[in-house]
């Protein structure tokens, strides 16, 4: 007798395995049999004929901090096939750290993580406060850059010895209480100011969970990225994973085959070619100090940046505005469109909209390698046997980038049905069980008796993204049916209610 039985689909199994006519039982929260189980009762059956069932997806790289909470997020997720989100990402998170620390991330991150509680809060905390408390999974890595801060503050100073102590010992705690690696924001602050001692330093306690980096350089300039995250693996010994990969492939390709001849580095990537991130880190020079919002906003109110603005020219068109407190009327549009409307120039608007929003605008950024020659770089990378999948998402603004609605299914919808760059079989290495181990949780992401049961059923002819740039927060179609421990949390395309999401700890079952 099982609780579930999901009869009559093709079952992915996350091996590599092509898929296979079976039929998947559940008892409990745990997959408790995987074949032919024609006479078997069940409380309860999900037809999946004519469907594709694979272990749940795993989302390497997301901001739903806070935003996990929000029961339109997890149907986002769930409408894709997500059932875990990796949190902690880019070096900056909500734990641990004192109140100030708190209030630091929750400030200089607003339009990346939004604010979530205040502190002082530990990792512990922080995991209790997910688990069980909303339909997926979640997994948190410890970020850098939020316990450096909490140590040294905004400081731009190398880091002393005493200061490395207190940071090691933060990490050290944060791994006992559960998480699952170190993050790092080498483009935000106070991570930019870290050298790779610094960083080597902290990896050294991992014990084979990842080092996981947004790097100091991507696109043409990754050789630079790259360069700094194996001396970091080779210093300390970590295990290695790049985030929100991207840039020409034949720069990436290369790169990434040298390194993987020294280290353990996987990546993982988004199928778009536009980013997302703070406005602050695209049009702000390097040596303004933005984890000071007042010396930043008075560096931008005296005129001291008048000779930066002119040189970025090139870059006022390619920026969406995607969430602008106080000034809602700007979200969706693009810079230049907003300047023109108040009639002013683009380098005015934007400084009056750092200003007014203390610095917490975000924006959708077009990249120089958007185009046939972009997607072709983006096509080339995700089939590299060391990639995972990851939204990188953001829920924060009236008009967001589209990858937290739609990446996943884009990944099934259009690189495997419709462009054939990975298999279905494939699909579910990449997105499920390489993703698992990377992040040392144990029994998921795969289908067979003894695994955790996070199990998506889906279309394989209808499964895709709908979420547009103009249209970014459009669900997508094709999942309908997905369990997490065991209990249904999407059925018939609705969430059901059920909030069995675990805070997930390494190499257990949560």
């Amino acid at each position: 007798m099982f609780d579930v039985v999901i009869s009559g689909g093709r079952v992915l199994d996350g091996t590599g395995a092509p898929p296979y006519r079976a039929d998947v039982g559940i008892a409990g929260d745990r997959i408790a049999a995987v074949g032919r189980l024609d006479d078997a009762g069940a409380a309860a059956e999900i037809d999946a004929s004519g469907r594709l069932v694979a272990p749940g997806f795993v989302d390497c790289h997301v901001h739903g901090d806070a935003a996990v909470f929000d029961p339109a997020v997890q149907l986002a997720a769930l409408r894709q096939g997500v059932t875990t989100f990796v949190l902690g990402q880019d070096g900056l998170s909500f734990a641990p750290g004192s109140a100030e620390t708190v209030a630091y991330a929750s400030r200089y991150f607003a339009a990346v993580n939004g604010p979530l509680a205040e502190g002082p809060l530990t990792v512990a905390e922080l995991l209790d406060g997910y688990d069980r408390a909303v339909a997926l999974n979640t997994a948190y890595l410890l970020p850098h850059g939020t316990i450096r801060y909490d140590v040294m503050g905004a400081s731009s100073a190398h880091a002393s010895r005493d200061d490395l102590a207190l940071m090691l010992k933060a990490v050290e705690r944060g791994l006992s209480e559960g998480a699952v690696g170190l993050s790092s924001g080498l483009e935000y602050l106070p991570g930019r100011y870290a050298d790779a001692q610094e960083l080597a330093e902290l990896c050294r306690p991992l014990g084979g969970l990842p080092y996981v980096t947004h790097m100091r350089a991507y696109g043409a300039r990754a050789g630079v990225g790259i360069g700094e995250v194996v001396e970091i693996a080779e210093l300390s010994g970590a295990a290695v994973h790049v985030s929100h990969l991207h840039g020409p492939s034949d720069v990436l390709l290369p790169l990434l085959d040298q390194a993987a001849e020294t280290v353990d580095l996987t990546f993982d990537t988004y199928p778009y070619l536009r980013s997302s991130t703070i406005l602050a880190m695209v049009v702000l020079p390097p040596d303004v100090p933005a984890a000071d919002t007042d010396r930043a906003l008075e560096m931008l109110g005296s005129g001291e940046l008048d000779a930066w603005w002119p040189g970025l020219a090139q870059t006022w068109p390619r920026l969406t505005i995607s969430h602008a407190p106080g000034l809602e009327w700007a979200e969706g549009m693009t810079l230049v469109a907003a300047a023109g409307r108040e009639g002013m120039d683009p380098a005015a608007f934007c400084r009056r909209l750092l200003v007014e929003t203390r610095l917490e605008a975000g924006c959708v950024s077009a990249r120089p390698d958007e185009g046939p020659a972009g997607e072709e770089s983006v096509r080339r990378v995700l089939r590299h046997p060391s990639h995972t999948g990851g939204s990188d998402g953001i829920y924060v603004g009236g008009h967001p980038h589209p990858r937290g609605f739609g990446a996943f299914a884009r990944f099934l919808g259009r690189h495997v049905r419709e462009l054939g760059d990975w298999t279905w079989e494939q699909a579910a290495v990449h997105l499920s069980s390489h993703p698992a181990r990377r992040f040392g949780l144990a029994d998921r992401g795969l289908l067979r008796p003894g695994s955790v049961a996070d199990v998506v059923v889906f279309d394989p002819l209808t499964v895709a993204d709908r979420a547009t740039y103009d249209a970014p927060r459009t669900l997508a179609a094709g999942v309908d049916d997905v369990l997490v421990s065991g209990e249904r949390v999407l059925a018939a395309g609705e969430p059901t209610g059920a909030t069995p999401g675990r805070a997930l700890r390494p190499r257990s079952a949560g």
